[in-house]
């Protein structure tokens, strides 16, 4: 959806375009806190299902839900009552500030929404349903293109809202996907279910194995405010440039390294919870081959395209002229992305999430701040060293959940995760 806001607003101006990207730096964090508790979500409903207790698993679900809902209302708060002052403190123009603040108070008030349609999906996804969730997204996806369309440009007798109508489009629609999600699991249509809380074991496992997905997705978007502010060192243009090129990565690669995670995520659980680890780590491996052949080809064809595929989000030269560098650093990067998408769902799938956070750190610290700083502002050589910090990034992300897989316990954690549910199991 975000790619779809990008989109709408290269129709203003580069100023618009820099607003939405700072905005959503701070927009993400729902989505980070959505999948913390998504992966315990995940991790506890694909084990249960793989062992056959249902009980357990629906009461887990409605435990994420719950607590995903609650943990959103401070986000609401927070976008409501000090979004302009949240775009300022990166040391953008005035009129960006203007223009991502406003954007910023629409999307997050509907925080609660995007973190509860988020943990609907993945525990759908956790028991094998991934039809139910790729629907409710792509209805809350088409609402979001046509409410972007004609509130941002005012098409037909909706007026023209501009940067505000964008955003409560993006706002609208993930409403629609949460109620569509919630509504699924309490219908008797889906293999999940929702069941009330009875005590405190299943909700205190999905704290701790979604705690560290929690804080290294907010740790990587720490991150990304420093970053952002290395980009503007280099002009509006260079951080509008950034953000289509990541928008357009997102928009052709994350659909493939989604599904690999989440798929990695749900044999592996399910292979787990069933009490087999040599199955789990076949599962591993293949998912992770098939994410290298895959990733590959499309970092192929987004390095071939860059050019027109730019021209689609700006005509400014000085902008397409980076996001096509950028777009081909992204492209490069596609290589170690499919690597460490599948074996990071793998760990996250066995309830092991320490090890996808300490590679998050390398990536985000380490390279993607560490090595842009060095290369692009200590050594002069621009955005070229940003890019290469950008492809190191995500190389140090793979070996780190690399290592993890072939050296680390998460056979055993999830052994033990299971053991502990073990003692809750009733007659089904």
């Amino acid at each position: 959806m975000r790619t779809v806001d990008v989109l709408i607003t290269g129709f203003f101006s580069p100023a618009a375009v820099a607003a939405i990207g700072l905005a959503d730096l701070y927009a993400r964090v729902p989505l980070r806190v959505g999948m913390g508790l998504g992966s315990g979500a995940i991790a506890v409903a694909s084990q249960e299902t793989g062992r056959g207790a249902t009980a357990t698993r629906d009461r887990a679900i409605a435990q994420a839900l719950l607590v995903g809902a609650l943990a959103g209302l401070p986000l609401t708060a927070v976008g409501v009552l000090g979004s302009e002052a949240l775009i300022g403190v990166l040391g953008a123009e005035h009129a960006v500030v203007l223009l991502g603040g406003q954007y910023l108070a629409i999307v997050l008030a509907a925080a609660p929404f995007r973190i509860t349609g988020f943990v609907g999906a993945r525990a759908l996804q956790g028991v094998g349903d991934t039809r139910t969730p790729m629907l409710a997204n792509g209805t809350a996806t088409g609402l979001n293109v046509l409410l972007s369309v004609a509130l941002g440009l005012g098409i037909g007798p909706a007026p023209r809202l501009g940067i505000v109508g964008v955003g409560a489009a993006t706002a609208a629609s993930r409403v629609v996907e949460a109620a569509l999600l919630v509504g699924a699991l309490r219908s008797p249509n889906t293999e999940a279910s929702l069941a009330w809380p009875r005590e405190f074991v299943v909700t205190r496992q999905l704290l701790a194995v979604s705690a560290p997905d929690v804080a290294g997705g907010m740790s990587t978007e720490l991150a990304n405010f420093p970053f952002n502010a290395l980009l503007l060192l280099f002009g509006t243009e260079a951080t509008a440039a950034y953000h289509i090129a990541n928008r357009l990565s997102q928009q052709l690669a994350a659909p493939l390294f989604r599904a690999l995670r989440t798929v990695s995520s749900i044999r592996v659980g399910q292979a787990l919870g069933a009490g087999d680890e040599g199955e789990a780590r076949t599962v591993a491996g293949a998912v992770c081959a098939l994410g290298l052949l895959i990733l590959g080809a499309a970092g192929a064809a987004l390095f071939v395209g860059a050019d027109p595929l730019v021209g689609l989000f700006t005509d400014d030269a000085a902008t397409a002229g980076d996001a096509v560098a950028f777009t081909r650093a992204f492209a490069v990067a596609m290589v170690p992305i499919g690597v460490y998408f599948p074996l990071a769902g793998a760990l996250k799938g066995a309830g092991d999430t320490r090890t996808p956070f300490y590679a998050g750190l390398v990536g985000a610290y380490g390279f993607l701040l560490g090595s842009s700083y060095v290369l692009a502002v200590t050594l002069g050589l621009g955005i070229v060293g940003v890019c290469v910090g950008l492809v190191l990034s995500w190389a140090g992300r793979a070996v780190v959940v690399g290592v993890g897989v072939r050296r680390g316990d998460w056979a055993g954690l999830a052994a033990r995760l299971i053991a502990e549910r073990a003692t809750l199991d009733e007659p089904e």
